[in-house]
């Protein structure tokens, strides 16, 4: 699908955050002149910010080295209307990838005013930019994409997750922004003819990833020596989905308009996950055999299994067979191998000086 994209003007939204760095850095590998990305993002020290200048210092070298000009980074926020607007009638991009979230259902507890500006006003500035893209005979937006999550089947007991389940329960506030998204992208979609896909993502993780998540704590638990906590007792599962895969899917997905639906919209929305729940001690214990391997610890730690915290859900599992029958794909990476990715990555940015 990656030849769609040629001649094509792409604003992706959270450029410098996990999926989205990697989204922009496999776009502009491609080698392909002719795609033009605009990349947004307000470097929120919600986590250490030097790990997003590095992901934007990473995507400037790419495109010193091969491809001068096609990127253009935009620092600012999708909840300030005014930029958002002024993007779109400066660059008129033609596919909108909108992943800028504020992300985490634990820090939506304690900070759940974040969650309403960037979730759910900045979504609604990124749609009606879309919405007056069309004014006045203009092409405008061929194809909206945006993240969604996993956290949107909060307490669901069918496993694994469709996209056909009824998703009304979210047990935090986050997974409630992100069903809200699904729901206003159809209104809009229906409203005024913008093709839409959502993307419901499934514990992603792999290198320059978000150190907010488990298995980057995890890691850095590892190397102090500090004991793990783990919560529901251990006995908790998760659908782990290697960053690669996800970026596969997403450009396979920005490549195809979605078909008319029975309610005469464009729109779809799919899973994106590995369709293989990993129990989390058995993620812990591949994380340690693999930073073991890179010589970054030397021994195993201690785990302390905990209560289930608030908000967090038993199972995550995605039913994929609608992206496996619209685009014959369906991540693959084993956890051994993503993790062995991560370590080694690890090990270069934190611990350079190790030699194995």
């Amino acid at each position: 699908m990656i030849n769609y994209l040629r001649n094509k003007t792409i604003l992706i939204t959270g450029v410098a955050g996990f999926i989205g760095f990697h989204l922009a850095k496999q776009i502009l590998e491609g080698n392909d002149k002719t795609i033009n990305i605009i990349g947004l993002d307000n470097m929120s020290d919600y986590y250490d910010v030097t790990l997003k200048e590095e992901r934007l210092s990473l995507l400037r070298n790419i495109v010193e080295d091969e491809l001068k000009g096609k990127f253009i980074f935009i620092k600012g926020s999708i909840s300030d209307k005014n930029l958002i607007d002024s993007i779109f009638e400066e660059y008129k991009p033609e596919i909108v990838v909108n992943l800028a979230a504020q992300a985490g259902v634990r820090y939506s507890i304690t900070n759940p005013e974040e969650y309403i500006e960037t979730n759910l006003v900045g979504f609604f500035n990124i749609l009606e930019a879309c919405r007056h893209s069309y004014d006045n005979g203009q092409k405008g937006v061929e194809h909206l994409v945006y993240a969604s999550s996993s956290s949107v089947y909060g307490s669901n007991k069918k496993v694994p997750y469709s996209t056909e389940d009824q998703v009304d329960n979210p047990v935090s506030l986050y997974a409630a922004t992100k069903k809200s998204n699904e729901l206003m992208a159809h209104a809009y979609s229906k409203l005024y003819s913008i093709p839409s896909t959502g993307l419901r993502f499934f514990t992603v993780y792999g290198p320059l990833g978000r150190p907010d998540m488990a298995y980057f704590d995890f890691t850095n638990k590892l190397v102090k020596g500090e004991t793990i906590k783990i919560f529901n007792y251990g006995n908790m599962k998760r659908d782990f989905t290697y960053v690669d895969d996800i970026v596969t899917g997403v450009i396979n997905i920005m490549g195809r308009i979605p078909d008319i639906n029975e309610d005469g919209v464009k729109y779809k929305v799919y899973n994106i996950g590995n369709n293989q729940p990993e129990s989390l001690l058995y993620f812990v214990e591949t994380l340690e055999k693999s930073l073991i391997d890179e010589g970054i610890i030397i021994k195993s730690t201690d785990k302390e299994l905990l209560p289930m915290q608030p908000g967090d859900v038993y199972q995550t599992y995605a039913d994929v067979n609608s992206l496996v029958k619209d685009f014959g794909f369906k991540p693959s990476t084993s956890l051994s191998k993503g993790l062995t990715e991560f370590a080694k990555w690890y090990k270069d940015y934190y611990f350079a000086d190790i030699k194995k």
